[in-house]
């Protein structure tokens, strides 16, 4: 297969990492590329975490044009678009986004997206998703999950090819000023909207209620009547989870 949608695909085996292979496809004007590997070495997350690479699992970076100012956009739908994947396998299975974009079922972590500048006018934004394995390892902050533990007996690519399809759908959307409604489907799925939740950033725990978001994914937190907007950060439903 070389291509998914309108995107050109490259799949490759055992490689550094997704988005580091991406970038050499930020070059050309108007190019959008997808590129999966069957294994990463060195796999990423947010806040400079490593993303563990177990076998089957899907790994791969989309390099394509886009307005870095609109970054909070693209946040939401990428994380929107798994969640919609998903319930499109099985209507049974009931997935939740944990701001500022990780995607749950049964408060358990299926998967992870970083987002990174590329050249020019290019974003790179890599995503992995445990479809067979999940990391058991102790350091990790959320318990794991995978498809397969939930029903969704796919392959990587047939879940990549479904989410492209929505992601195209929900990027679509964006393009004809939809966004307000693609924000309530986002915000229909939340973890913790109007509970107590603790947010740590910068090294430093900040408690409040969560009341939503702004309309650059911002977090938007309740501490005494005054609304703080939360840029990064790992948020924590149970207190007890914090370490």
């Amino acid at each position: 297969m070389t291509e998914i949608e309108d995107w050109k695909y490259i799949s490759l085996g055992q490689i550094k990492s997704t988005n580091d292979e991406a970038k050499q496809y930020c070059l050309e004007p108007n190019q959008k590329t997808i590129v999966r590997a069957e294994s990463q070495t060195d796999g990423r997350g947010r806040l400079g975490r490593k993303w563990a690479s177990g076998k089957g699992n899907l790994y791969f970076s989309m390099a394509f044009e886009y307005d870095l100012r609109n970054v909070g956009d693209l946040v939401m739908i990428s994380s929107l678009s798994l969640a919609q994947a998903i319930e499109n396998y099985n209507s049974e299975v009931s997935p939740s986004l944990k701001w500022p974009n990780d995607v749950l079922i049964n408060n358990c972590k299926l998967s992870g997206i970083l987002i990174e500048k590329g050249e020019g006018n290019y974003v790179i934004m890599g995503i992995g998703v445990n479809v067979v394995t999940t990391p058991k390892k102790k350091y990790l902050l959320y318990k794991a999950t995978s498809l397969h533990e939930n029903g969704i007996n796919c392959t990587a690519e047939e879940f990549l090819i479904a989410y492209v399809k929505k992601f195209n759908q929900n990027m679509l959307s964006l393009q004809k000023a939809q966004k307000l409604m693609l924000r309530g489907e986002w915000l229909k799925r939340a973890c913790g909207i109007g509970q107590m939740i603790a947010v740590c950033r910068n090294n430093k725990l900040e408690r409040g209620i969560f009341v939503g978001i702004d309309e650059n994914m911002a977090l938007l937190l309740n501490q005494r009547g005054k609304i703080s907007k939360i840029l990064a950060g790992d948020i924590f439903f149970n207190h007890g989870d914090i370490r």
